[in-house]
């Protein structure tokens, strides 16, 4: 299927003066310095280059390589995955579908739940060959099929998010996000205006999603292991960025950046001037079957519908979200 990029929107990306500044740097990563918030000092002056003892940035020609990072540590980066065409359409796709309610509204993060469904940009990577070599590599080369998608919209003056796993137990009552991330999907996400901590950057733990992975040193996890607190704190989800686990992600505009479903990541609070937009899709095998389900909303079906015969096997299956659905017992 040939993608129409230019098409879509033709619109020249500037390159602001960060990107230049690391465009040129291979495999950086950051350390934080423990720091008193009474010094009067921004923790984001805090971060210094350091690397990790093994590649985690990879080409997209790379799929074995990303798919043992991954599945070894947690997280990989594919670096320049996206031509400036595509960053810029996806952007304006993110915009179009979310810009006028986020805008018109007194909160600063908004998140779609089932981006893809709005966005044939999107759903246009799913006839990437490039890019479903790499899902595929994430499954094992399984069949696979679309699992879930989302778009988040975060202003300037975002406060941080808390740590936390996107993975959660299926324990009576769950809703939606247990059941579609159970499944062992790792997310492909898309950082449209790239990832520095100062404008709501992600930060991640490596090595935090195996099954036994127990916190940061000093950490406990809250009763269903979906964040952590500190010892000798009131078991309230950590926002902090001031542990050595935590490594903050420095990545450019066509990144492309999967992390798995048990990776522990958090998200620093939005001082900078434009809005960050990001967008995702997650595919997981067709062999699993959730202990219940919601009922195919209408916006899904049309969906599938919608969707061109060459994708069609990815998503006869799909489900949907439905933010309203709560177990049964």
């Amino acid at each position: 299927m040939k993608l129409y990029w230019r098409q879509a929107l033709r619109i020249t990306m500037k390159r602001s003066s960060w990107l230049c500044d690391w465009t040129s740097k291979r495999n950086p990563t950051f350390i934080f310095k423990p720091f008193h918030k009474d010094e009067g000092e921004s923790y984001m002056s805090q971060l210094e280059p350091r690397k990790l003892p093994y590649r985690y940035e990879f080409d997209k020609s790379e799929v074995e390589q990303i798919g043992e990072c991954n599945e070894t540590h947690g997280f990989a980066i594919v670096k320049h995955f996206l031509t400036e065409d595509q960053v810029e359409a996806l952007k304006e796709e993110v915009r179009r579908v979310m810009g006028p309610a986020a805008e018109a509204s007194d909160t600063y993060t908004h998140t779609h739940p089932s981006f893809v469904e709005a966005s044939p940009v999107l759903r246009q990577f799913m006839a990437d060959e490039s890019y479903m070599r790499i899902a595929n590599r994430l499954n094992r080369h399984v069949p696979i099929m679309l699992n879930r998608s989302a778009a988040i919209y975060k202003k300037p003056g975002a406060g941080p998010m808390a740590w936390h796993t996107d993975w959660e137990p299926l324990e009576h009552p769950y809703r939606a996000n247990a059941v579609l991330n159970n499944t062992g999907a790792s997310s492909m996400w898309f950082y449209l205006n790239g990832i520095r901590p100062e404008r709501g950057g992600l930060a991640i733990i490596p090595d935090s999603h195996t099954l036994d992975y127990s916190g940061p040193e000093g950490f406990e996890l809250t009763e269903r292991g979906k964040s952590f607190y500190r010892k000798g704190t009131a078991p309230v989800d950590y926002t902090e960025m001031d542990f050595p686990e935590c490594i903050p992600l420095y990545t450019d505009p066509g990144d492309l950046i999967i992390f798995a479903e048990r990776t522990f990541h958090g998200v620093f609070p939005h001082h900078g001037d434009e809005v960050r937009l990001t967008c995702a899709m997650s595919f997981r095998p067709i062999a699993y079957q959730p202990p219940q389900v919601w009922p195919v909303p209408e916006s899904a079906r049309q969906f599938i519908a919608d969707c061109p015969a060459e994708i069609y096997p990815l998503v006869k299956d799909y489900i949907g979200f439905n933010g309203d659905w709560i177990s049964k017992e």
